[in-house]
């Protein structure tokens, strides 16, 4: 609202409500005196004739009272005039109505105004009789006030429209000087804006009343004022300009010499690093022959004094060579002509290798060297193998030259993962070395220098290991960082970003098959790793303080020999191993030239520290092997390939399958499979047939389109539902046999007799009594006879099944509600047929009817309808995690948050 319409209000508004108010206050004190004057005249002219009215009652002088109401009847108010005694008689009534007549006599003049027609009681007592109380009589009349309030509204309705006539003029007046004051304040501000716009010739009359004058003239000074800074700005600014471009003129000639100068700077640094490069591969490619002549002349028969003299000969080569490739691959990073690589890789592999690479150096110093591979990284990652270990061997080469005694331990974590396949892993090598200072951590990763400068003296070295190791860390999208202190150890820590590959839950071999294990190891965190890797494997650890067995003797022994042994410890050792009742895995902190000759039985193993997983794994399979079958010769091996997503189910079947002569096959994924087929041979295979990636149909055809001797491979299917249209689909995409979950063991050794020739095991006493014990009368949550008649009568395998599937069940839980809440139905059916697979074999008979009841309404019907099913399957899962915290006997083992790089696939 403009200002000249809020002054138009303020001029018409307020005076109108002034006169408003004191109208209607002098009409109502008019009105009011109005009433107070009739109400007197009529009280005045009724009390000058009561005496003589009240003795013309006495005397009953009715011609008299006639007159006497007759004049007041004169009264121009007075309507009705009425004389009563106390007897109820009407002494005399003009114009009135009986109703309104007072049942009793008034005792003293009373007015009564409650409505429009008042009504006035006199008592008419004369005065000879006044006191008296019988023969009383008294007077009525009634007055009409309605015209004084007919006056009353004319008069306000006078009132009204003066006001009324008054405010239009008002209206008038103000609109007037409001349009005069607007219009005012509009030109000044239409001359404001142009004068912000740049318009400078705005300019305001100066007329009016002398307030609006006054704006104009400042308005009016003010654009003066802006139009001379404006100028004054101009000028500045074009000499300015002029100034700007002189300078910049001045900086062309210089940003051209500048840019001349630094292509001349570029092309000596590439001409540099070529340089570098080139003579780093003309020095290496002498160098290697020398070293290969080197080696070939150690070879053959020399004095001590020469040996000695060829051992620093090649003790130079290897330092000169690692300096060339060190310079090489530093210039090549300098010229950025080093590409890196994406290919498959294994962080177990990759620590193993660079571990197996420092560990003479380890030996020579007498280093406890250990590498630790978390359980949670990925084993398949994509990356560049390459690069990561040559960071990880000048890591832990730098380790061990700064490490007197002690340890090198390298560990790999995984330190985050996100839902687009990415990994960051986190490797970090700590030692208990010389440590390091702050000002030398400052200087560590600068090319060619060293932490400090007696380092190279003493130490040796270029000081361009960890300047590459940074560049080539930070290439790959990581961060390398150090913490130290001086005498207390140094930790390095890089970090990996890379793509996983595999997304398969790790699931290790069963390597010992539940044997009892002892371990000896006094290196705290060497026997820590092994505990939780053999455990890892299926083995039960017993770790011993001295390597003494006692009663019951486990199934293995592995110990950790002294690095210094002498003759009586040698003699010791000999003679332990001779008396063992097991088979013995001997770890010693030593290259393989240098194991002690300890005569090793039959069925023990001898490895040097660090121990790859591999050698480790292949060593306790032929420790495990020579204890089953101990002078057992040469026989032709049938091999079997189980081919199944689900740990449990390959763990039971490898059970019922297990015996002399059987050479026994897992893979994961029809992937896995097909690889495996490529290079081996196999007489059998039983085949899952819903997985995740290539299904069990999709993998037999791929192996039979393999050829040769697959082309006739008996294939077995091996699914927890086969109606008769699922097993004819199955025998038409090529398979054999169909076998349901859970598989019955005498059918299985059915399968076997007439496809490979085997013939049937002796059924044990468990399985033989559990097959001997009548069925429940009810479905139990848990059934251990089932479970262990399942388990081929292991009943400790039936019990280790159950934990495997109850540790399942919060994953199965995440993957039903993913499944259910994105509304994918194959993703649906694939969660619960894996947990009716699993539920097949672990005596869980009330979980194993709901998920193959949701199992075949998925099939049958899609997610239609399936509410009530879900609820009882979640409602089986929770009694299933009951019993089992019900039933649970001692506390679970505690699995170390990190596992040794000896981690099984």
């Amino acid at each position: 609202m403009s200002l000249g319409n809020r002054l138009t209000l303020w001029i018409l508004c307020l005076p109108l409500m002034v006169l408003l108010l004191v109208a209607v206050f002098v009409l109502h004190l008019d009105a009011e005196w109005r009433k107070s004057a009739l109400r007197d005249r009529v009280i005045t002219a009724v009390e000058q004739q009561a005496p003589e009215m009240a003795r013309a009652v006495f005397e009953a002088d009715q011609s008299r009272l006639d007159g006497m109401a007759m004049r007041l009847l004169n009264i121009d108010e007075a309507r009705g005039v009425g004389i009563y005694t106390d007897s109820n008689m009407a002494q005399l009534e003009l114009g009135r109505n009986r109703a309104q007549v007072a049942t009793a006599p008034p005792r003293e003049r009373h007015l009564d105004t409650s409505s429009d027609l008042w009504r006035l009681m006199v008592p008419l007592d004369p005065a000879e009789r006044e006191g008296s109380l019988s023969g009383r009589a008294w007077l009525e009349l009634d007055i009409d006030s309605r015209p004084l309030t007919l006056d009353y509204y004319r008069r306000l309705a006078t009132t009204g429209l003066g006001l009324l006539i008054l405010g239009l003029l008002l209206f008038v007046l103000a609109s007037a000087l409001g349009r005069r004051v607007d219009t005012s304040l509009d030109d000044a501000a239409e001359a404001l804006r142009r004068l912000r716009s740049g318009d400078f010739a705005a300019q305001l009359p100066e007329t009016g009343a002398p307030e609006l004058r006054r704006l104009a003239r400042h308005v009016n000074a003010l654009g003066d004022e802006l139009k001379q800074s404006h100028e004054n700005i101009q000028r500045q600014i074009e000499q300015t300009t002029t100034d700007l471009e002189e300078s910049m003129e001045t900086i062309e000639i210089k940003n051209i010499e500048l840019d001349l100068a630094h292509r001349r700077a570029l092309e000596a640094n590439r001409i540099k690093s070529e340089f570098l490069a080139s003579m780093s591969h003309e020095i290496r490619t002498p160098l290697n022959g020398i070293v290969g002549f080197c080696r070939l002349l150690g070879r053959s028969r020399l004095e001590p004094r020469q040996r000695e003299w060829l051992d620093q000969v090649q003790i130079a080569c290897d330092n000169l060579l690692a300096l060339v490739n060190d310079v090489l691959d530093f210039s090549r990073m300098e010229a950025g002509r080093l590409e890196l690589e994406r290919a498959e890789l294994d962080m177990v592999s990759l620590v193993d290798e660079a571990l197996g690479q420092q560990a003479p150096l380890a030996h020579q110093k007498g280093l406890h060297l250990l590498g630790l591979v978390y359980d949670d990284v990925p084993s398949v990652l994509r990356g560049d193998p390459l690069r990561i270990r040559q960071v990880l061997t000048n890591l832990i080469h730098n380790a061990l030259k700064f490490t007197e005694q002690g340890e090198v331990i390298v560990r790999v974590m995984l330190e985050e993962q996100n839902a687009q396949g990415r990994a960051l892993l986190r490797v970090s090598i700590s030692d208990t070395g010389i440590g390091l200072t702050p000002q030398e951590q400052h200087n560590l990763f600068q090319a060619f220098r060293q932490a400090a400068a007696s380092h190279s003296r003493h130490y040796g070295g270029s000081g361009l290991g960890l300047a590459i190791s940074r560049q080539l860390v930070e290439q790959m999208g990581g961060q390398i960082t150090v913490e130290s202190e001086p005498s207390r150890g140094s930790t390095f820590s890089f970090t990996l970003p890379l793509d996983i590959i595999d997304h398969a839950e790790f699931t290790p071999d069963a390597i010992l098959d539940n044997e009892r294990v002892a371990l000896y190891d006094p290196h705290s965190p060497t026997r820590h790793a092994l505990s939780h890797l053999l455990t890892l494997w299926g083995g039960q650890v017993e770790e011993l303080r001295q390597p003494e067995l006692t009663p019951p003797y486990p199934s293995l022994l592995v110990a950790a020999l002294p690095a210094d042994l002498d003759e009586t410890l040698l003699g010791e050792w000999r003679n332990r191993l001779q008396a063992s009742p097991c088979p013995v895995l001997l770890l010693i902190n030593a290259p393989p030239l240098e194991m002690p000759d300890l005569h090793l039985p039959s069925g023990c193993e001898i490895l040097s520290k660090p121990a790859s997983r591999q050698a480790l794994a292949d060593a306790l399979r032929r420790c495990s092997k020579a204890k089953r079958c101990p002078d057992t010769g040469e026989e032709r091996q049938t091999r079997v390939l189980i081919v199944d997503d689900n740990a449990i189910n390959r763990r039971l079947l490898r059970e019922l399958l297990q015996r002399p002569g059987l050479e026994l096959v897992e893979a994961s994924s029809g992937e896995e499979a097909l690889a495996l087929a490529e290079g081996t041979s196999f007489q059998l295979v039983l085949m899952d047939i819903r997985m995740p990636g290539m299904d069990g149909i999709e993998t037999t055809q791929a192996l039979r389109r393999l050829g040769g001797q697959w082309a006739s491979c008996p294939v077995i299917a091996v699914t927890a539902h086969a109606h008769d249209s699922e097993r004819d689909r199955l025998k038409a995409a090529g398979m054999q046999e169909v076998l349901t979950k859970p598989v019955d063991s005498n059918r299985l050794e059915a399968v076997l007799h007439r496809h490979v020739g085997l013939t049937a095991l002796a059924p044990t006493p468990a399985l033989a009594a559990a097959q001997e014990s009548e069925p429940a009368s009810e479905l139990d949550v848990v059934d251990m006879q089932l479970g262990t008649r399942l388990a081929n009568g292991n009943e400790s395998l039936a019990c280790e099944l159950l934990e495997e599937l109850v540790a399942s069940l919060p994953k199965t839980e995440g993957e039903l509600q993913g499944a259910l809440a994105t509304g994918d139905p194959e993703a649906l059916l694939d969660v619960v047929h894996a947990l009716n697979g699993a539920c097949r074999f672990c005596g869980a008979p009330e979980l194993a009817l709901v998920a193959e009841t949701l199992e075949t309404r998925l099939r049958s019907r899609g997610m239609a309808d399936i509410e009530p099913l879900i609820e009882d399957l979640f409602q089986a899962i929770e009694r299933l995690r009951e019993w089992h915290a019900t039933h649970q006997e001692g506390s679970s083992k505690v699995t170390a948050s990190s596992t040794s790089s000896y981690k099984d696939r």
